[in-house]
């Protein structure tokens, strides 16, 4: 699991020129393999204003990639019955503005809401209570209609979090802690910083000198950026959304998540926005995660879950280049030491679907159907794969089939066609 001494040269490099180019007191690193943290680096003198050392144990403020445990928590309310993604929040939250917006839109920021609470900046003033932040909410301050584009809206995620503490009987987070935290051993992530933690700082844009950040308790606004945490533990987190824990959220709720929801019309090619999720593209592959920053902190968590690698940033700065770093240490990671495709095993006899298996055409356009990890593997004209949902029915896993039907037509006990969603497949062409 060790990486070559090259490639953490090449990765320190990284970090060094973040550090030294945009003026950061102190920067944190780590790289995921496989779910695990193969490697770490800090950069800096200055996580704390007498010159304490960064590192991976240190705990820095994480800023909105906390949105993304309020998306888990979110997702944990639906799988259990306990809401619908397409739920007005004035279902859950009666006579609050924006009512109408659906819990679907506020987690993929569609709803048009207007970005920040009506008052003083949140991030720099004491937070209030959930009452206080609803009472100053107004429909009129709405930054365009709903699905219309991505709108970014910290508000919205205040107004999340609310509403599963509602559902759960529970305070926010007191559900993170028993429902994210501890099942993934996050031991150092926290709402109120427990030392060792960094001091944030902001940059004097002259005199190079620091200055000492706030960090006020964000109140009801707290879903959206108040949590604390360390290389090690964002580690963890990471390999979650690469092996995602039943305990926590099924794999499946997790690909939901990390699937396109909504986008910026002038970047939808090269990023979006899932349920909670930032994506962005690096063609051909994706990268999934989100951003963080409040006054002295940035933050950076990106993984490729296909590649099954992930990268994660800390700094104690109010601006500059480390939030996206973790995707910089991933084309690094993979120029130096590429991801290998698994290894080809044989494969086992299936279950049923046997006899679909050989050429197959739709109309004169030849098919293949073979199999692909235990899955029917549709190859040609149309790609799809299939799992058996009953006798003689497939469902589409994937591709243009997905979650299609593909029926095996017989007469006279014998095989006369496939039909997939109306596409008729035969054994010769056209049936002769």
């Amino acid at each position: 699991m060790t990486l070559r001494t090259d490639t953490t040269a090449a990765l320190y490099a990284d970090v060094a020129v973040a550090q030294s180019e945009w003026k950061l007191p102190s920067i944190n690193a780590g790289v995921i393999r496989d779910g695990a943290l193969v490697w770490t680096a800090s950069r800096g003198q200055f996580a704390s204003a007498n010159g304490g050392q960064p590192g991976p144990d240190v705990q820095y403020r994480i800023g909105s990639i906390t949105k993304t445990m309020t998306a888990v928590l979110v997702m944990q309310c639906r799988d259990d019955g306990l809401l619908s993604l397409n739920d007005a929040i004035g279902k859950h939250l009666p006579g609050v503005a924006f009512g109408d917006r659906t819990i679907r839109q506020l987690l993929a920021h569609s709803g048009g809401m207007n970005a920040e609470p009506v008052g003083p900046w949140w991030e720099r003033n004491p937070g209030v209570s959930f009452d206080a932040l609803a009472s100053a909410m107004d429909d009129s301050h709405a930054a365009g209609p709903a699905d219309q584009r991505h709108h970014y809206s910290n508000l919205g995620y205040g107004l999340l979090g609310e509403i599963v503490s509602r559902l759960r009987n529970a305070s926010w987070f007191d559900l993170v802690s028993e429902r994210i935290l501890a099942p993934l051993e996050m031991r150092r992530t926290a709402y109120f910083p427990a030392a060792p933690a960094a001091q944030g700082f902001s940059v004097h844009p002259f005199s190079g000198r620091l200055a000492e950040e706030p960090a006020y308790d964000a109140g009801a606004m707290a879903p959206a950026g108040q949590l604390w945490s360390t290389i090690e533990d964002l580690a963890r987190y990471a390999s979650f959304w690469i092996d995602p824990s039943l305990e926590v959220l099924a794999r499946d709720t997790v690909e939901e998540m990390a699937a396109p929801s909504a986008g910026d019309p002038g970047e939808a090619l090269a990023a979006s926005y899932g349920l909670g999720l930032r994506l962005c593209a690096d063609d051909p592959h994706l990268f999934v995660g989100h951003t963080g920053s409040m006054p002295g902190f940035l933050a950076g968590l990106f993984v490729d879950r296909v590649r099954r690698i992930g990268a994660v940033t800390l700094a104690n700065a109010t601006y500059g280049k480390c939030a996206s770093v973790p995707m910089d240490l991933l084309r690094t990671l993979t120029a130096y030491e590429p991801v290998l495709p698994p290894e080809w095993l044989p494969e086992l006899e299936l279950s049923q679907g046997e006899e679909l298996l050989g050429h197959w055409y739709w109309g004169n356009s030849p098919l293949t159907i073979s199999v692909s990890a235990g899955l029917l593997q549709l190859s040609g004209a149309l790609t799809s794969r299939f799992s058996p949902v009953g006798a003689d029915l497939y469902r589409g896993r994937d591709g243009y089939f997905a979650g299609e039907k593909l029926r095996v037509i017989r007469e006279g006990g014998r095989i006369s066609h496939l039909d997939l969603a109306t596409f008729t497949l035969t054994q010769t062409p056209y049936g002769r």
